[in-house]
């Protein structure tokens, strides 16, 4: 069982992370919306109060952010100081992919090589992830 940290809980990370906890991992949730994150965890996520607190012991960290300036700046504020040494993080928000491109360089630039950092966007089909 692996410890997850979901960042973005809106059409598709709403079942994603659910479905997360379904399989046997314990899913860390948040989201900027109350009303995204309760339903996660009334569907068996572990409420964190920040973004920082969800990656802070995670062994993956996934986020799925509605655009790029979203990632720059949760990697930057919260994921690269908080994250564990040896972290997965995987992005799948739905960003062009010159900008997964640039974020991708700027993470290394950060001093991250200890985690391995992966990005694929989400596809549209809304019903694919419940």
């Amino acid at each position: 069982m692996a410890s997850i940290a979901f960042i973005g809980l809106g059409h598709m990370g709403g079942g994603m992370a659910p479905n997360l906890v379904k399989a046997g991992h314990e899913v860390h949730a948040f989201d900027l919306s109350e009303d995204a994150l309760a339903h996660a965890v009334e569907a068996g996520c572990l409420r964190a109060g920040s973004t920082a607190d969800a990656v802070k012991d995670a062994d993956v960290v996934i986020t799925m952010l509605p655009a790029a300036q979203h990632v720059r700046a949760v990697y930057e504020n919260d994921v690269a100081p908080n994250a564990k040494a040896g972290a997965l993080l995987i992005d799948c928000s739905t960003i062009d992919v010159t900008s997964a491109r640039e974020w991708a360089r700027a993470w290394t630039s950060l001093g991250s090589s200890s985690s391995t950092h992966l990005s694929r966007a989400a596809s549209p089909r809304l019903l694919a992830a419940r």
